[in-house]
Formats: structure tokens, C-alpha cells, sequence
């Protein structure tokens, strides 16, 4: 069989792109244990040479399907300015954030599964851990400063308590209720949990439209 032309520099980004975009799709809709490169280059138009030139093992794939979910979650992040925000509102903006990718899925269903997988193949963990303890350090991080300016819990663990936040969000997605309004519910809980109760309660936030 004749090699694929080596792309052009130009060309190598949107490839890898496309090739991002079909894998997550995949994942989306087959699971990890599902995902095949053939099946990937069928969708993106290539040939199996071509894909294997941009992404040439199934380590390298996951590491461009994890830089494509940090590419979203930074541009969802920058899209709304933290400056000047107390870590109430900005906890709110986490829920939000966290919200938006409920009502996408593909995002979601795609961390989920790599999380999961990443629970048994150590390769895929190194790719994955970093992203999960660069968010957990940021929601400690917020209820650290809400802890320090009095709107959260004077007692309050920020490290234990970014986990029960953290968990609680995914988990709003595994019980019987996995809607939006549901996804609601338990972030209105959470923001109980660690909100201090001598404080004056707060008008809650508008919820977007439930699916």
C-alpha cells in the first residue's frame, strides 16, 4: 500500500482537530472500549497512514482527545471574568460552567469514560490524573477564599469539601433524575453545605432552561 503524502504544516492542526472531534464522537456514542482508529479515519476521510501519522499510538490519541477537552473547558472558563467576584459567585460560575457541559454531553461522556478507564490503565491515568487535580485544586482554591472572607463556613475543609463538591456534581448524573433541573437541585445542596450560616441568605441564581 503507498504511504499517505506527509501533510503540510498548515494542514496539521485542523487535522488533528478532525481527528479530536471524530475520537470524542466516538467515545460519546461506543465508550472507550469501543473506539477504533479505522473507524476514526472513516469519519474524518483519511486513511489509516494518514491518522497514524498525526496520532501514532492509542497513548497519543488520548493525549489529543484530553488537549481537546482542555481547550473547551479553558474557553469556557475565559468566556466569563472572574475580576473582582466573591467565591460565592464565583462557586456559582463553576456550577454554571459544569451546567453548559451537562447540556452538551459529548464533553461529559467523554471525561467520564476516560476517567474511568483511567482507573485501571495506568498510561491513561498519567494523561487524565493532571486534569482532575488541576480542578479539584480550583474549586479548593475558591472555598479557601470564601472560608478566609467569611461567606463560607468558618470550619470548613477546602479540600475535603472541593471533593464533596466535585462529587456531588458528577454524581448529580447518576441518579434516577439526571436532568438539568436535577443537576440544579443538587448544586443549590452543595452551595448549602458549605455557605456560612451566619450570613444574610442570598438571592439564588437564575437556573437556565431544564432539559
Amino acid at each position: 500500500m503507498t504511504a499517505a503524502p506527509e501533510p503540510t504544516r498548515r494542514d496539521t492542526d485542523h487535522r488533528r482537530i478532525e481527528i479530536a472531534a471524530a475520537a470524542r464522537a466516538l467515545i460519546a456514542e461506543r465508550g472507550f472500549e469501543g473506539l477504533r482508529t479505522r473507524d476514526i479515519a472513516e469519519r474524518v476521510g483519511i486513511n489509516i497512514a494518514t491518522l497514524h501519522y498525526h496520532v501514532p499510538s492509542k497513548e497519543a490519541l488520548v493525549e489529543l482527545v484530553a488537549q481537546s477537552l482542555r481547550d473547551e473547558f479553558t474557553a469556557q472558563y475565559l468566556r466569563q471574568s472572574r475580576e473582582g467576584l466573591s467565591a460565592l459567585e464565583v462557586l456559582r460560575l463553576e456550577f454554571a460552567d459544569f451546567r453548559e457541559t451537562l447540556a452538551g454531553r459529548e464533553a461529559f461522556i467523554v471525561m467520564a469514560e476516560l476517567s474511568e478507564r483511567a482507573r485501571r490503565d495506568p498510561r491513561i491515568a498519567e494523561i487524565i490524573r493532571p486534569m482532575q487535580a488541576f480542578w479539584h485544586g480550583q474549586i479548593a482554591d475558591i472555598l479557601a477564599r470564601g472560608r478566609a472572607d467569611g461567606s463560607f463556613r468558618p470550619d470548613l475543609d477546602p479540600i475535603a469539601g472541593a471533593s464533596m463538591v466535585i462529587g456531588g456534581m458528577i454524581a448529580s448524573q447518576r441518579l434516577p433524575d439526571d436532568s438539568l433541573a436535577g443537576f440544579d437541585r443538587v448544586a443549590a445542596e452543595l452551595e448549602r453545605a458549605v455557605r456560612n450560616p451566619a450570613l444574610k441568605p442570598l438571592t439564588p441564581p437564575k437556573s437556565g432552561s431544564s432539559s
